[in-house]
């Protein structure tokens, strides 16, 4: 299992420590030709316009969303869950539109403060510790996207096939639960791309 990360802004070296401590092999993606041979791909937090600007003039948001297209796993946090957004408000922006949901960034101290809170997920029995820091907020989510976990009334961690978004930053916990159910969608969706298996739309 080999995932690439976004090696532009914000935590990708916390995000590498935590998937090699379960045992994924973990590559640096600042160019186009870095994604080749990756079953997933996480978007760390940091500045999502900045991260934008840099994946167009480098080629590398048409690369985004053809991998997502051929079933690649995409796991967004923060600035990473704004860039996969159909829809950005507040201030608007472009975005790869990969998920089916509208995000907030900052209206009117709309974002989550800085704050480290606990809270319940489907994904397993315990709480889930999450690490805001000026979170975006999940306003709307479309048709099939899983709420795996809320905060405040809000969805905090969401799926749909192939694509994962926190507005947390799950990277900077000991807990590895969210970067489990990662890798077990990157396992999933590797094993239907061997056997033929098209991606669903």
């Amino acid at each position: 299992m080999k995932i690439g990360i976004l090696a532009v802004q914000g935590d990708f070296q916390a995000h590498a420590a935590m998937l090699e401590q379960l045992g994924a092999q973990t590559t640096e993606v600042r160019t186009p030709g870095d994604l080749e041979g990756c079953d997933g791909l996480i978007l760390p937090g940091g500045e999502s316009t900045t991260q934008l600007k840099f994946l167009q003039e480098e080629g590398l948001a048409e690369k985004i969303v053809k991998f997502a297209e051929r079933g690649g796993a995409i796991f967004g946090t923060c600035a990473g869950a704004i860039l996969l957004a159909k829809d950005v408000q507040h201030p608007r922006q472009d975005s790869l539109k990969l998920m089916d949901m509208t995000v907030v960034r900052n209206a009117y101290g709309r974002q989550i403060s800085s704050d480290v809170v606990s809270a319940p997920t489907t994904l397993k029995k315990e709480p889930l510790e999450m690490v805001f820091i000026r979170g975006p907020v999940i306003e709307r989510t479309g048709p099939g996207v899983k709420v795996l976990a809320e905060y405040a009334g809000k969805p905090a961690l969401v799926e749909r096939e192939n694509i994962m978004a926190a507005t947390f930053h799950p990277e900077l916990t000991e807990d590895t639960t969210v970067h489990e159910h990662f890798l077990s969608l990157a396992r999933s969706r590797q094993s239907r791309r061997a056997n033929g298996a098209k991606p669903a739309k």
